[in-house]
């Protein structure tokens, strides 16, 4: 019975180490913090980040057609979606599992808070939207943290 058990932990051991991992390619300024906190915050949740390093993040939004209204400090790239700014990992996961027939999500500008991942600089949770834009460039709520 116990050499049961032992080989059933080593099945489990082996199928959770080899769980893959969601691929997303960050681009971002190589002097910026919040975008390596944010990567970090990705990775700590699953996820495998490329960090792709530009002084200049100008080219980027203009190939994903991310509009002014919309731009953060960094661009995430995951499958065909953008991924624009501060956007937690959990709202990436259900963007790839859903699979919606959008461009991307974003949190535009640069929201503080210690519920807005990369960005915990005050002491509080900051009231901001996780948006979807579409293809069109128009936007929703996707959802709201408080």
């Amino acid at each position: 019975m116990s050499r049961l058990i032992f080989l059933a932990l080593i099945v489990f051991l082996n199928l959770s180490c080899t769980e893959k991992k969601i691929k997303i390619q960050a681009y971002m300024s190589p002097t910026c913090g919040c975008c390596k906190k944010w990567v970090s915050h990705l990775e700590d949740n699953g996820f495998e980040v490329e960090s792709v390093f530009r002084d200049n993040m100008k080219a980027i939004k203009s190939k994903y057609n991310i509009s002014q209204e919309h731009i953060s400090c960094h661009t995430g790239i995951v499958g065909s979606y953008f991924v624009e700014g501060h956007v937690p990992a959990d709202d990436i996961k259900k963007l790839l599992s859903e699979s919606p027939d959008i461009a991307g999500l974003t949190v535009p500008g640069m929201p503080a808070g210690l519920n807005v991942p990369g960005m915990e600089t005050v002491n509080r949770n900051a009231n901001y939207n996780v948006l979807s834009v579409n293809k069109d460039g128009s936007s929703k709520v996707w959802k709201n943290y408080k």
